[in-house]
């Protein structure tokens, strides 16, 4: 009988030492799990700071996008209006060269 305990006593000294290293491996698994997660919150942080930043430099892009095609239209309505500006210029002074030239040929100016 002696001999069964000592078995016994053997299986439970081994038992226990499986249950000490299962609660060991149990404890690591716990602190590698709690890490993890503090890791994902902060990259989720990280995420969520980056979103707004991103959502802030969008808004600020589509305000300086808006203001480009505004200038576009001003500039392009500008050179427009100064085409006609020197057409008339141009349409102006040729009729006036011609005008001086009709002076110039009337008998009244070329007695000087």
């Amino acid at each position: 009988m002696t001999q069964q305990g000592a078995v016994l006593q053997g299986y439970n000294n081994e038992l226990v030492k499986c249950i000490e290293d299962l609660c060991m491996q149990k404890q690591e698994l716990t602190k590698e799990i709690q890490q993890a997660e503090e890791e994902k919150n902060k990259l989720q942080h990280e995420i969520q700071v980056l979103n707004e930043e991103l959502e802030r430099v969008c808004e600020n892009l589509a305000q300086k996008v808006a203001s480009r095609n505004e200038l576009e239209k001003i500039l392009a309505e500008t050179e427009a209006a100064y085409m006609k500006i020197l057409d008339s210029s141009r349409t102006l002074l040729n009729v006036l060269k011609k005008e001086v030239g009709n002076l110039k040929h009337t008998p009244e100016l070329k007695t000087n």
